[in-house]
């Protein structure tokens, strides 16, 4: 896509179908950052991977539908304690085509699960109707490069909204090119 990197806060998800470059945004989103790097900085993602997709078409009971990939940072028994949520209105952030945002259930589950969007998902931010408490979802980064990348995952072939074949997490770190 040829966005202007900021070296310092870039990283790189290497996965077995290519590499996605983000983005993150500590001076706007400093605990769900903080997190991110923590996940990065244990550097464990034997097992991780990319392991749901959300399309239109597989969403039959959800009046509101999104687009989606969702992946883990760890696929050991590691997890760190949940974080406080901080919302898009909050952090100024949304939900737009490539934002990378941390899933969660409740407010305050937040941990090592986390999405990428396709499209703009307006519905994930503070207010939208997605997650029954309006409170949405923690944006974080941004895709920089491998938007093609995120779009092969979320076409995979699924089981209801799994992957049937989940995609590897190589690893995650600091892009410096």
């Amino acid at each position: 896509m040829g966005c202007q990197r900021s070296d310092d806060n870039t990283y790189r998800i290497e996965t077995e179908l290519g590499d996605i470059i983000i983005e993150v945004y500590p001076d706007k989103a400093p605990i769900t950052v903080a997190n991110f790097v923590r996940y990065v900085d244990q550097a464990k993602f034997d097992g991780a991977s990319f392991y749901r997709v959300v399309r239109m078409d597989n969403q039959p009971v959800n009046p509101i539908k999104i687009e989606v990939i969702q992946g883990d940072f760890t696929g050991e028994d590691f997890y760190f304690p949940t974080i406080e949520h901080e919302t898009t209105f909050t952090t100024g952030l949304t939900h737009k085509d490539g934002t990378v945002s941390m899933g969660r259930f409740e407010v305050g589950t937040t941990a090592a699960e986390f999405f990428i969007c396709i499209n703009d998902q307006p519905e994930l931010d503070f207010g939208g109707k997605r997650n029954p408490d309006g409170q949405g979802f923690a944006a974080f980064g941004q895709v920089l490069e491998g938007m093609d990348v995120v779009r092969a995952i979320q076409a995979g072939e699924i089981d209801k909204q799994m992957l049937k074949k989940r995609i590897k997490i190589k690893g995650i770190y600091p892009d410096n090119n």
